[in-house]
């Protein structure tokens, strides 16, 4: 993958990352006001944590790989 597709890519992971985090502001607080049924709320957590996590780790594959960086095996 080149870098300019990476970094669009990684532009679109950020902003469905900070949609999620608002989703999921919103998701604890209807949990924190002891809604009857937040089955929906926990799922959207769930979704918005694996967004982050899918976000952060293309981010740092990618910076990692454009700054040059080889991992050296040293035996």
């Amino acid at each position: 993958m080149t870098l300019p597709i990476a970094s669009r890519f990684a532009l679109g992971l950020g902003v469905l990352s900070t949609i999620s985090i608002l989703l999921a502001n919103l998701a604890l607080l209807d949990i924190y006001h002891g809604e009857s049924d937040v089955t929906l709320e926990w799922q959207v957590i769930r979704v918005s944590f694996l967004v982050m996590i899918a976000f952060h780790v293309f981010v740092l594959i990618a910076a990692w790989k454009a700054s040059g960086l080889r991992h050296s095996r040293r035996t």
